[in-house]
């Protein structure tokens, strides 16, 4: 994925109540019966589906760091997919989201103001509207761009003109360079 779309994840997972399955056995028999075959597993993993079977049987133990991380992330791509929801809606009607950056971070404004980039940490809670359009914009599969792009939107009227009460003449908010970047539900 992407460093804005991982972060986006990474909060939605925070939500889970259960751990997600941590070996490769429990991993491949829940893929098993979410994707209904070991054929459509060996398909999404890039495997054999013998190799499946095998992990599923309990036979083959330790993947390769590779697989092992494909195996990972979409078995947390599908973990808990009512809770999921549930955190995204209630971050998207009532509690918004909070985004904790550490980032090389410029703005354009009129001639005369300190527009420079330089190096912000910025803790900011974003509005219900905010986390919505964000996570409208990852289930339509936007680019770590276009995410980059919203969320400094969002900083924009949150952050840099206080929601509207400073003055409107900010045109831009830039990221140029994201050393950490958190987001919390």
């Amino acid at each position: 994925m992407s460093l804005f779309g991982d972060g986006l994840e990474a909060a939605v997972q925070k939500a889970f109540t259960r751990p997600a399955p941590k070996s490769a056995g429990p991993q491949m028999r829940y893929l098993v019966k979410q994707l209904k075959g070991t054929k459509a597993v060996a398909e999404l993993l890039g495997v054999s589906q013998r190799q499946v079977e095998r992990y599923v049987a309990g036979k083959a133990r330790k993947p390769r760091p590779a697989l092992a991380s494909r195996l990972e992330r979409e078995v947390k791509r599908r973990w808990q997919p009512q809770i999921r929801a549930r955190a995204r809606e209630r971050a998207a009607s009532t509690d918004g989201i909070v985004i904790d950056t550490r980032a090389r971070m410029g703005y354009t404004a009129p001639i005369g103001s300190t527009d420079q980039d330089r190096i912000r940490h910025l803790t900011v809670a974003l509005p219900p509207q905010h986390a919505a359009r964000l996570f409208d914009a990852q289930e339509a599969g936007a680019s770590d761009r276009e995410l980059k792009e919203i969320t400094a939107e969002a900083l924009k009227e949150v952050y840099f003109q206080d929601g509207g009460r400073r003055a409107g003449s900010l045109e831009e908010v830039r990221f140029t360079d994201v050393e950490h970047l958190e987001f919390e539900l």
